[in-house]
């Protein structure tokens, strides 16, 4: 049978169309997923970046607060005079560190001296040097160097002295010190900007350090025996002298 002409003119059109429609519909289709794709391949790098920046720039770990509720663990006696203030304050790390600290001076002014007794618990870092938080302490928009300045002998052993480096005032005035225990894990130090001497100086640090005593240890047997040892190697400062505002040399055994 002949084809009908009228026939295929009538069919070719809307073939026509349909075959349109679905190329435009599979274009739009592959437009749209291209468009997922690179929201994907953003958000990936998105979230790598985000990990990346957590891991380079860690939380900040909560550092030492002030622990008002705490006991005083530990004594300086003095025969200061009485215009000479003394502040004494304790602060515990959340990883188990507690320190207290001795001030003195005079009220409203800046301290002339300070003793700290620290227990070291987790947070200690020990690639950090802990004459860098000495310096810190002795003069707070100073120098953060410190030099050695010799040694004195205490009654808890030989205390190395330290001083800021420069020739700051605070460098000529101040004289710092630390002494490191291993067990138990316990760091005395301070500073003291007191004296017109470098002996002087160094005599009140070892006075300071001579009358310091433990009220309590807080169930720490091996604490309380290094106390109770530094004890039978107590000298003396003399009664009469003002360690903390007297500018003159309170007598030490030994030599300086």
């Amino acid at each position: 049978m002949p084809s009908n002409p009228d026939y295929h003119r009538g069919i070719h059109p809307a073939l026509t169309s349909f075959a349109d429609e679905c190329c435009a519909t599979l274009a739009r289709l592959i437009a749209y997923v291209g468009v997922l794709v690179l929201f994907g391949i953003g958000a990936v790098h998105f979230w790598h970046q985000l990990q990346l920046d957590f891991v380079a720039e860690p939380a900040e770990r909560p550092g030492f607060a002030l622990a008002q509720r705490s006991r005083p663990a530990f004594a300086v006696s003095s025969t200061g005079s009485p215009d000479k203030s003394e502040a004494y304050e304790i602060f515990r790390h959340p990883e188990g560190g507690r320190k207290d600290i001795f001030h003195w001076g005079d009220p409203g002014e800046k301290p002339v001296a300070e003793l700290e007794i620290y227990r070291l618990g987790g947070e200690i870092d020990p690639s950090q040097p802990q004459t860098s938080d000495l310096a810190a302490r002795i003069a707070p928009e100073g120098p953060r160097e410190l030099e050695t300045a010799g040694v004195i002998d205490s009654k808890f052993g030989t205390v190395t002295l330290l001083r800021p480096t420069g020739n700051t005032e605070t460098a000529r005035s101040c004289l710092g010190f630390i002494k490191h225990f291993p067990d138990p894990a316990l760091q005395i130090s301070g500073w003291s900007c007191q004296g017109t001497t470098l002996s002087a100086r160094r005599a009140a640090i070892g006075c300071m350090l001579d009358r310091l005593t433990m009220l309590a240890s807080g169930n720490e047997p091996k604490l309380a025996g290094l106390f109770a040892h530094a004890e039978l190697r107590r000298g003396g400062c003399g009664a009469a002298t003002d360690w903390v505002a007297g500018p003159e040399n309170p007598r030490l055994r030994g030599a300086l």
